[in-house]
């Protein structure tokens, strides 16, 4: 790999097309405003660099960030590209991974809006996110030991993992597919709505409303906290280690909990109740 250290990029494809590049303490900034300055390389290491400008990383193959700082104005950032590594870096700025493939992510600050829309073979550790619409239509994901924040997040995911993480996040998973959860704390209203192959292990839940019309829906060894109205209309296979505070209508399957507060089953429910509740020893 060619070395430059301490560059100055601050004009547009300042580097487009390069090839065989490792960048240390440079600045992708400047009063010229250039956009897309690495566009279309490939095999490119950046070390300890600053983006302060749009789009520096599309159509790119091979790219490998450590200790990279992207700030808001770096809007984005990785599109339409592949096998990327990112570690210890600080990422800001809206949309800043979109439509790419085979990214590992460790260690890392991530505060951007519409992050990793339609991406694919996806593994996030030990990392710090923010931002709505997490991971919309994203596929053949990996989320370990993370903490995420922000509304809608996993909408329309297929084939997910998420193990040890805390998530704090309004309307997530729906209608996602193949998504298992473990180990992890889950809050929010709203969550897993229209999913499909929907499945938390040893998981806490929290928030009002949850895991309505869902289709094969697993909870194995849960505590729901703060869940009223939930599984309405859902095909369910549940144990819950605590109380619920009321079910409402659920379509099919087995619910098994300490307690329940209440079971609402209403005259005009779309569907016939055919799911057995199983609560301080009494059936329904």
């Amino acid at each position: 790999m060619k070395l430059i250290e301490n560059g100055k990029f601050p004009h547009e494809r300042d580097l487009y097309a390069a090839d065989g590049l490792l960048l240390r303490h440079c600045d992708f900034d400047g009063e010229e405003d250039g956009e897309s300055a690495l566009k279309e390389a490939k095999n490119i290491a950046l070390e300890d660099c600053l983006f302060n400008l749009r789009y520096p990383l599309w159509h790119d193959d091979s790219i490998r960030l450590r200790r990279i700082r992207m700030t808001d104005n770096c809007r984005a950032a990785l599109w339409y590209s592949q096998n990327i590594e990112i570690s210890d870096c600080n990422l800001s700025g809206i949309k800043a991974l979109r439509e790419c493939s085979n990214i590992n992510i460790e260690n890392s600050k991530i505060s951007s809006p519409e992050f990793g829309w339609k991406s694919k073979n996806i593994a996030i550790s030990q990392c710090d996110i923010t931002g709505e619409y997490f991971l919309l239509m994203a596929e053949n994901v990996t989320l370990k030991n993370t903490c995420f924040q922000g509304k809608y997040s996993f909408q329309y995911t297929r084939n997910v993992t998420i193990e040890s993480c805390e998530l704090d996040t309004k309307d997530a998973f729906w209608h996602c597919d193949g998504v298992t959860v473990k180990n992890s704390v889950v809050k929010g209203e709203y969550l897993g709505w229209y999913s499909e192959n929907l499945t938390f292990i040893n998981c806490k839940i929290i928030g009002t409303q949850p895991l309505c019309y869902c289709k094969n829906l697993t909870l194995v060894n849960c505590q729901m906290t703060d869940t009223d109205l939930a599984f309405e209309y859902s095909d369910v296979n549940a144990t819950v280690s605590g109380n619920v505070l009321s079910v409402k209508n659920p379509r099919s399957g087995r619910i098994a909990a300490d307690s329940i507060g209440d079971i609402i089953i209403t005259k005009d429910s779309k569907y016939a109740c055919n799911c057995e509740i199983i609560c301080d020893n009494k059936r329904q």
